[in-house]
């Protein structure tokens, strides 16, 4: 767990929450599925102009009703509640009344026409014999509003079918012109400029994009009354401009590790002319050696501080720029060198680097392997212990900095990650990357190694209080137990895939099998995807013959 003083910012507590409910009429228009919208009113106090979904705050009335709502076994009272006021919403905004008669007849516009709008709504249901239609509302997401935010709501975002037979009339106070749209028609309105829709509801309607038709929403809502995404969005800078992420998108973590109010203070953009401060204690310099194996380049690593001196991480390829970059940054002061592998794009600068420093602070590591290849040769001062300890002290807490080795063979055969004990960091290396899995390259690449390891990886989580990893390549990486387990088990649904497509060719050659074991990969990439194939293919064989 990061230490609160080393982060970079004061922190502020986010407003808090108000329980709200939102709802997405939908209806099976000529060209599939649409949604009704509406544009809220420009004195709006959140979100003014922008079109949405009807919906608004949960109150005291709305748990009331129970009484008079149809409900589905499985639903709980939170989503009956919720589905109750967004039911109420729908008709105080729209003049839409999901509800039934005794008969089970839909309200007509009739109906709704003898109602006021701006009077108490469940005893007008009561009053006509009405039974809200809350079985007939499901969870399609659970948003919750960005931190850094003024006013901020608690909100499942509810989907229902439009009734028959009604027709949909803005209250002309707070929304205006209700709109038949499909999804992909309203996000290239605002692409193009001309309709204006906030975060939540572009990522809604992204999903959306994926059902043709109502029925296929509701079923896939029903499944268990849970919500399919949960999101609280961050917000960064990039380009310079306000970008907001959720929490599966490649960013989150990193903003979630510099400003985990949800202040948006930090820049996303990939700088190699100067450092990205992380934290008080540990700063990010990427190397120029952007391409499709390096993503936007290596990540170097400097840990300490001007009083307790840094430790170098993978000082990256002996690019003379950046290893001044590098070195300048630490102020000269780099008390040792650590490369977690030998990869060209790790290691060859270590020996300038420490050349460039007056102490001739250490390397360390582990030497290459006799299976790697040429390029990878590499021959550490002194040679790393699994569980060896890397300190900086500086006579208080706030200014120890230890790195914990754990050695994690599988990309490479000389491969180790480091934790940063005092504030719950794993550097991975190439182990674990942010937007990519890493090749695994035989013979010193080896699959079982690379899976056992990232099981070590697992443990260390748990042990340590990891939260965030630090990859060579990519974007700091949050909840990092989680990561591990999904690239852990993407890495089994791949090798499942390549022994189907092995036992349906078993004369197949590695071509054959590539291009249809990974055939949601671009062809130009299966080259590259042949090497980790291959270290399938020899796990496989090695199970299949008993070792």
């Amino acid at each position: 767990m990061v230490r609160p003083a080393q982060l970079l910012h004061l922190q502020r507590e986010p407003a808090p929450t108000r329980p709200a409910a939102t709802v997405l009429l939908l209806r099976d228009g000529p060209q599939g599925l649409e949604v009704l919208m509406t544009r809220r009113a420009l004195t709006a106090s959140f979100a003014p102009g922008a079109y949405v979904f009807p919906g608004g705050g949960v109150d005291a009335a709305d748990a009331a009703a129970h009484g008079l709502a149809c409900r589905r076994p499985a639903q709980s009272d939170l989503h009956l509640t919720q589905a109750i006021a967004a039911i109420r919403e729908s008709f105080e905004e729209l003049g839409v009344l999901l509800a039934r008669h005794g008969d089970g007849r839909a309200p007509t516009d009739a109906d709704i026409a003898g109602m006021d709008r701006k009077a108490a709504f469940a005893p007008q249901c009561a009053e006509r014999g009405l039974r809200l239609a809350a079985d007939e509302v499901f969870v399609l997401a659970h948003w919750i509003t960005d931190r850094d935010l003024p006013r901020r709501f608690d909100v499942p975002f509810l989907v229902a079918r439009m009734p028959p037979d009604q027709q949909p009339v803005a209250d002309e106070t707070e929304q205006f012109e209700p709109l038949w749209v499909s999804p992909r028609d309203a996000l290239a309105r605002h692409a193009s400029g001309g309709f204006f829709i906030i975060f939540p509801t572009i990522r809604t309607l992204e999903r959306l994009q994926a059902f043709d038709s109502v029925d296929a929403v509701l079923r896939a809502c029903a499944v268990d009354e849970q919500p399919l995404w949960t999101s609280c969005p961050r917000a960064g800078w990039l380009a310079g401009k306000e970008v907001r992420y959720m929490e599966h998108e490649h960013p989150y973590g990193e903003l979630q590790l510099v400003s985990p109010d949800g202040q948006i203070v930090h820049h996303l953009d990939w700088r190699t002319g100067q450092p990205v401060p992380l934290l008080r204690n540990v700063m990010r310099l990427t190397a120029p050696n952007p391409g499709a194996m390096t993503g936007p380049g290596t990540n170097s690593y400097l840990v300490g501080d001007p009083s307790s001196g840094y430790i170098a991480i993978d000082p990256g390829p002996a690019d003379a720029l950046h290893l001044e970059r590098l070195w300048r940054a630490a102020g000269g002061d780099i008390r040792m060198i650590v490369c977690t592998h030998s990869h060209p794009d790790h290691a060859p600068g270590a020996r300038p680097l420490q050349a460039m420093c007056p102490s001739r602070p250490p390397v360390l590591g582990l030497p290459s392997a006799a299976t790697s290849r040429a390029s990878s040769a590499f021959q550490p001062d002194a040679a790393l212990q699994d569980g060896q300890e890397l300190a900086l002290v500086a006579g208080d807490e706030l200014h120890a900095h230890t790195l914990r080795v754990i050695h994690t063979p599988g990309h490479a055969a000389n491969h180790l990650c480091l934790v940063l004990l005092q504030d719950g960091l794993l550097f991975s290396g190439d182990h674990v990357l942010n937007g990519s899995t890493t090749v695994i390259d035989p013979p010193d690449g080896e699959m079982t190694a690379y899976l056992e390891s990232l099981d070590r990886l697992s443990a260390a989580c748990a042990l340590h209080r990891i939260e965030f990893i630090l990859p060579a390549h990519g974007y700091v990486l949050g909840q990092a137990a989680q990561a591990i387990a999904a690239l852990k088990a993407h890495r089994l649904k791949r090798e499942a895939k390549i022994l189907g497509v092995m036992q349906a060719l078993p004369d197949g050659t590695l071509d054959d099998w590539v291009a249809q074991a990974y055939d949601d990969v671009p062809p130009r990439m299966w080259p590259v995807a042949k090497r980790s194939l291959l270290a399938h293919v020899q796990r496989i064989e090695g199970m299949a013959a008993g070792f």
